[in-house]
């Protein structure tokens, strides 16, 4: 009884967990994408990376100020 019952939680969690899987991975395929081109950037041009971070915060904290 116990094989039963473990074929059919292992049938289940296999016909739910791919439907799930596939569209968590369709949702976040662009912004995982878009990290990875942002590394790769940031290791060949480090330099123009860093002053981009650096203007995006000055602007950021520009606008953000509290007063």
């Amino acid at each position: 009884m116990s094989n039963q019952s473990g074929s059919a939680g292992t049938a289940y969690s296999q016909t739910t967990t791919p439907a799930n899987s596939s569209k968590l991975g369709a949702d976040l395929q662009p912004a995982q994408d878009a990290i990875d081109y942002l590394k790769a950037y940031a290791r060949e041009r480090p330099e123009v990376a860093a002053l981009w971070c650096f203007g995006i915060g000055f602007v950021l904290g520009w606008k953000l100020k509290p007063w």
